[in-house]
């Protein structure tokens, strides 16, 4: 990990994940300090028929504000935005979050991509994503994007996800700044500034 990139000033930290990501989520987000100076915005793959007790699960796993996003919300620094089931989540450029039902985006809403590609825009190199476990090719275009705007993009560890073939297909189509097993991801949070 280099130093430059550990020092870089972000305002905004966005998880993908897909199957087994939700247990990565269980054990990360203990590791984290209290008071974070960005945003976390995690984007999951979730049955459409899903409720709201997922952002309330989440919550008990973190001493941070841990939110399901409504539109137009706007986006502080420090708490955790959880996109909401059979929405895409998009960010404005006032950084409020914006909620869209078009079609879906590699099989799933929300997409992974959409809101990376969005954030992107929004903040530039201002920006952190993480793809965690998953069985599809969602968030690899979103890598791309955060990439190609200065951004640092960080994969789990294929070897330690339950569904290795999304961090697989990241690290095999876009440039990955770190490849991390859960504490080093912890590590790595807690350090950006």
């Amino acid at each position: 990990m280099e130093e430059s990139d550990v020092k870089k000033p972000v305002k905004a930290l966005l998880i993908g994940g897909s199957a087994g990501s939700l247990q990565v989520l269980f054990h990360l987000l203990p590791l984290l300090n209290k008071t974070l100076p960005f945003a976390i915005i995690v984007v999951l793959h979730r049955r459409h028929s899903a409720d709201s007790s997922l952002s309330e699960l989440l919550s008990t796993k973190t001493a941070l504000p841990t939110h399901e996003v409504d539109d137009k919300d706007v986006i502080l620094p420090g708490h955790i935005y959880l996109a909401p089931a059979d929405y895409h989540l998009l960010i404005e450029k006032g950084e409020t979050f914006s909620l869209d039902y078009s079609e879906k985006v590699n099989f799933s809403r929300p997409s992974i991509d959409v809101t990376f590609e969005s954030a992107a825009e929004v903040y530039g190199s201002s920006l952190a994503a993480l793809l965690l476990s998953g069985a599809n090719e969602d968030g690899t275009k979103g890598l791309l994007a955060v990439k190609k705007t200065g951004g640092i993009t960080l994969v789990q560890n294929p070897e330690t996800a339950q569904m290795p073939y999304m961090p697989n297909y990241a690290l095999m189509h876009a440039v990955i700044d770190h490849v991390c097993d859960i504490p080093q991801m912890a590590h790595f949070i807690n350090t950006l500034h």
